[in-house]
C-alpha cells in the first residue's frame, strides 16, 4: 500500500466526516493541494479577509472612523487578491470543466470582478470631484456564504429559497386581505371629516390607509390608529378587532406553520444528500485501502485502519483509537468489512470522554480516614441528588436576596451565610469527589464570590433545558441576519445618508429641534430625540435595523421622517424579508431543535461504543459525572494498560459526551 493511497483514503474519511461534497482530481499533486486547502490555518485566513473587507464600511463614507480613500482601496485589493488566491488554489483541486459548472465558484468570481470595477470607477469620479456610490458593497456578505467552508450558511439560504413560493402564496394572500381591509376603511371613515392625534385627515389616502394596516399587523400603532374611528363610534371597533383577528393572528401563524413545514420538508432532503455523500466518500476510502484474501470479500486490515485514523485525526490517543477499532471489530478478526468500515466516519464525530483515574488525596494520605464509615456516609450524601437539589433550592433563595437592598444589616447577614453555605458545599464536593471530576464541574475561581452564586444559579437552571444543547446548531442564524443585515445597511446608508443628523446635548445648532431635517419639525421622532437612528454610519445602521427587527414604534422611529412613500417600501422590504421569512426561519430552527431532543434516541453506533465500554469495563459512573457535556480530556498514557482483571478502578476511563446529536 503506497503512501498516497493512504492520503487519498484519509481525504475521503476526512470529508465524510466533515461533510464535505467537493469533487477533487486523484492525482498525488491535487490531493496535496487539497489537503491544504482544508488545513484549519488557511480556513481561519479566509475568514479573517472577509471580516476586514466587511469591516471596511466603519472607515469608508460614511464613516465611522474616517479613512483617506486609498487606505481602504489598498487593504480591500489584499483582502481580493487574498479571495483570488484561495479560487486559484480551489480550481487547482477539481477539474476544470467542474469549476466553472459550480455557480458559487461563479459568483466569488463575480464578486471580485465587479468590487475591482467599482472601486476604479469610485476612485476616479471622487479625484474628479463628482458624486459616486459604492454599489458593490452590498455584494461583500455574499463571500461569506459562497465560500467552500459556508456550507451550513448556503444550507439555511437554500431553505429559505426554497420555501419562498409557498411564502409568497400567503404574502398575496394576506395583501390581498390588508388591501380589501384598506378599502373598507376609506369608504367607512375617509368622508365623517375625523382627525387623527396630530391633527390631519384620518383614512382620506388609500396608500396611506394601506400602510397604516400594514403596521396595526405588527402592533406598533394599536390603538393609536384605532381611536379616532372608536372614539366616533363604538361599532367601528369590530372593524378593527376583525382586522387584527384575521391578519395578526391568523395570517401570522400561518407564515410560521409554512415556514416551518417547508424548513423541515427540505432538512430532510438536506439530511438524505449528506448521508448518501458521507457513504459515497467513505465506499470510495474503502475501495483504496481494501485487500482481498482468497475468495473472501474485501476487507481492511487493523494496520492499515490505525495507519488511516493516525492520518485523520492525528490528536487521537492510542487508547481511544483501539477503543473505536473494538468496536467495529467486534468479532476480533484483525480485520473489517465494508459495512464496519463506513462507520468510521460517524465514530470519529462521537464525543467521548476519556479520563485517567487517581485515587482522591486524602485516599493515599489518610487511608483509613478516608475509607472509614462515617467519611464513606458523607459521600454518598453529598453524591446524592438530594444534596444537589437542596443546594438548587439554596442559591434560587440567594438569588432573591441580592436582588434586595444591600444596606439593610439584615440581608447582608443573610448574603454572608448563604455565601458560607456554598463554601461549605465546594468544600463537602472537593472531599467526596475525585479533583478532576470536581474541576470540571467548579470553573468560577477568580470570580467576585457574589457573583459566583449568580453564575451558578443560572447555570444550574440551564442544566435542566438540555435543548440549549441541540440549539448550539443556530450557530448559522447569526450569520444570517448578519448578511441581511449589511445588505440593507449598504443600501440604507446610500440611500438615506446626511438626512437626519444627530446633536450633541450642548449643541445650540437650530436644527437641533428637528434632527436637522424640515420635515421632522413637531414630529413625534423629534420630540422623542431619535435622532441617532439614522444611516450614517454603519453602527447606527445596525443599531436602527435592530430597532426594526424589534418592530415596536417602527412607523415612529422612520417612517414619520420620510413621507415619501417609495422609500418607505425599503423599510417594508426589510420587514417582509427579516421578520416574516427569517425571523419565522430561526423560530423554525428552534422548534426542530426541541422536537428532536424529546423525540430522537442515540444512534446505534452509539449504543455499541457504550456496549463495548461496558464490556471493557472502562465505563465512568453516571453519578460521578452527571451531565457533563465537556471536551474529550486527554491524557499521557498511549495504551490500554494491563488487561488483568482487578478490583482496581482501570487506569482509563470512557464516556460518551453526549447521548444525541442532530
Amino acid at each position: 500500500m503506497h503512501e498516497i493511497d493512504f492520503d487519498l483514503a484519509a481525504v475521503y474519511v476526512s470529508d465524510a466526516q466533515y461533510n464535505r461534497n467537493i469533487f477533487f482530481d486523484t492525482t498525488p499533486q491535487a490531493i496535496r493541494l487539497y489537503l491544504l486547502y482544508n488545513h484549519w490555518g488557511f480556513q481561519i485566513l479566509v475568514y479573517a479577509f472577509i471580516l476586514v473587507d466587511l469591516a471596511l464600511a466603519i472607515f469608508e463614507d460614511p464613516a465611522v472612523v474616517p479613512l483617506p480613500i486609498w487606505v481602504t482601496s489598498v487593504i480591500e485589493l489584499v483582502c481580493l487578491a487574498a479571495f483570488t488566491a484561495r479560487l486559484v488554489h480551489y480550481a487547482k483541486v477539481i477539474p476544470r470543466e467542474r469549476f466553472w459548472k459550480d455557480p458559487k465558484n461563479i459568483c466569488i468570481f463575480a464578486i471580485i470582478l465587479l468590487s475591482l470595477v467599482d472601486m476604479i470607477i469610485y476612485g476616479a469620479l471622487k479625484a474628479s470631484g463628482f458624486y459616486a456610490v459604492r454599489w458593490s458593497r452590498v455584494l461583500r456578505p455574499l463571500l461569506l456564504v459562497n465560500i467552500t467552508e459556508g456550507r451550513q450558511l448556503r444550507r439555511a439560504f437554500r431553505s429559505i429559497r426554497n420555501a419562498l413560493p409557498q411564502i409568497l402564496y400567503v404574502f398575496l394572500l394576506f395583501m390581498f386581505s390588508v388591501l380589501m381591509f384598506s378599502l373598507m376603511a376609506l369608504k367607512l371613515f375617509g368622508k365623517r371629516g375625523l382627525k387623527t392625534i396630530e391633527g390631519r385627515p384620518y383614512f382620506t389616502n388609500y396608500l396611506e390607509i394601506v400602510f397604516d394596516l400594514y403596521v396595526l399587523v405588527t402592533t406598533a400603532n394599536s390603538p393609536d390608529i384605532m381611536m379616532p374611528a372608536y372614539n366616533f363610534s363604538v361599532y367601528f371597533a369590530v372593524f378593527f378587532i376583525t382586522y387584527i383577528l384575521i391578519n395578526t393572528y391568523i395570517f401570522m401563524s400561518v407564515f410560521l406553520a409554512v415556514v416551518y413545514n417547508n424548513y423541515k420538508k427540505y432538512l430532510k432532503e438536506e439530511v438524505r444528500k449528506l448521508v448518501r455523500a458521507k457513504r459515497h466518500k467513505m465506499v470510495r476510502a474503502f475501495g483504496v485501502l481494501q485487500e482481498r484474501k482468497g475468495e473472501e470479500e474485501p476487507v481492511v486490515s487493523q494496520a492499515c485502519w490505525n495507519q488511516l485514523v493516525r492520518l485523520v485525526q492525528p490528536d487521537i490517543s492510542n487508547a481511544h483509537r483501539e477503543l473505536l477499532w473494538s468496536v467495529s471489530d467486534d468479532n476480533n478478526k484483525g480485520c473489517i468489512g465494508k459495512v464496519a468500515f463506513v462507520q468510521l466516519a460517524d465514530l470519529l464525530n462521537i464525543q467521548v470522554i476519556m479520563m485517567k483515574s487517581r485515587p482522591h488525596p486524602l485516599k493515599t494520605w489518610l487511608p483509613s480516614l478516608y475509607l472509614s464509615s462515617p467519611s464513606r456516609l458523607v459521600c454518598r450524601m453529598v453524591q446524592h441528588k438530594a444534596f444537589m437539589y437542596t443546594y438548587d433550592l439554596i442559591i434560587l433563595v440567594n438569588a432573591v436576596f441580592i436582588g434586595l437592598d444591600e444596606e439593610d444589616p439584615l440581608i447582608a447577614n443573610v448574603e454572608w451565610a448563604f455565601l458560607v453555605l456554598y463554601l461549605l458545599e465546594i468544600l463537602l464536593k472537593l472531599y467526596s469527589f475525585e479533583p478532576r471530576a470536581f474541576f470540571s464541574r467548579h470553573q468560577f475561581w477568580n470570580c467576585d464570590l457574589s457573583l459566583i452564586l449568580d453564575i451558578v444559579f443560572i447555570l444550574r437552571i440551564l442544566r435542566l433545558i438540555r435543548v440549549v444543547d441541540n440549539i448550539k446548531r443556530l450557530g448559522v442564524v447569526p450569520y444570517i441576519f448578519q448578511v441581511v443585515y449589511y445588505i440593507f445597511a449598504m443600501v440604507g446608508m446610500e440611500l438615506f445618508k446626511g438626512k437626519i443628523r444627530f446633536f450633541e446635548a450642548n449643541s445650540t445648532d437650530p436644527d437641533k429641534a428637528f434632527c436637522g431635517n424640515a420635515l421632522l419639525k413637531n414630529s413625534v421622532f423629534a420630540k422623542h430625540n431619535y435622532c441617532k437612528n439614522n444611516f450614517n454610519n454603519i453602527v447606527s445602521s445596525f443599531i436602527l435595523l435592530l430597532e426594526l427587527t424589534v418592530v415596536n414604534q417602527w412607523h415612529d422611529i422612520l417612517f414619520k421622517a420620510w413621507e415619501n412613500t417609495d422609500i418607505k417600501m425599503f423599510f417594508v422590504l426589510f420587514h417582509i424579508v427579516v421578520v416574516i421569512i427569517i425571523i419565522n426561519i430561526f423560530i423554525a430552527f428552534v422548534l426542530e431543535a426541541f422536537f428532536v431532543e424529546y423525540t430522537v434516541d442515540q444512534s446505534n453506533l452509539q449504543s455499541s461504543l457504550e456496549k463495548k465500554i461496558e464490556e471493557l469495563e472502562l465505563g465512568v459512573k453516571q453519578e460521578k459525572l452527571d451531565g457533563n457535556l465537556v471536551d474529550a480530556m486527554e491524557t499521557n498514557d498511549n495504551d490500554m494498560g494491563n488487561s488483568e482483571s482487578t478490583k482496581e478502578k482501570p487506569a482509563l476511563m470512557f464516556k460518551i459526551a453526549c447521548k444525541s446529536k442532530l
